[in-house]
């Protein structure tokens, strides 16, 4: 019997008015039909080392550029992509993430999806106007197509090497 009265306050709240639902609503409270609480997100128990760093984008586009530079200049090798190696937005950028992964060295990345201007900054400074944007030793490789070229051929290496980022 209560599975018919679950059921027909189911059908009754489907098939009334916003305004009617207020009683079906406290009706359906009292049974089973209890909206559920909201499942509560636990603790990951990881170090605040393996949370993501954000910095803060500079308001003027030559605060941009700046900002830029200076990650440019400090990472060896710095990928600017959609999305973050562990979950990139787009095709192209996983492909470069694959032969970074691939290649065995450490990388430094930006999500161009989360700031649009920083995405317009980063096709300013290399005057370049896709992503993802690879960089190595604090000089413009390419994007996907070429990457994946200078890889296939051994060149990106050479650079990895170059940038003192891969042993010889």
């Amino acid at each position: 019997m209560a599975s018919a009265a679950c059921l027909s306050l189911r059908t009754a709240l489907r098939t009334t008015t916003h305004a009617a639902r207020a009683p079906l609503r406290r009706a359906a409270a009292a049974t089973s039909l209890a909206p559920r609480a909201a499942p509560r997100r636990l603790f990951s128990g990881s170090h605040s080392d393996f949370d993501t760093v954000r910095t803060a984008v500079p308001d003027s586009a030559e605060g941009v550029q700046a900002l830029i530079k200076e990650q440019v200049e400090a990472n060896p090798v710095m990928l600017y992509m959609k999305g973050t190696p562990a979950q990139p937005q787009c095709g192209f950028s996983q492909q470069v993430c694959r032969i970074l992964h691939a290649t065995g060295v450490e990388f430094s990345s930006v999500n161009v999806l989360e700031d649009d201007t920083m995405r317009e900054g980063v096709k300013k400074y290399s005057e370049w106007p896709t992503i993802p944007q690879l960089y190595v030793g604090g000089e413009f490789v390419g994007g996907c197509d070429i990457v994946t070229e200078a890889f296939q051929s051994g060149e990106l290496d050479e650079s990895f090497k170059a940038a003192g980022v891969k042993d010889a």
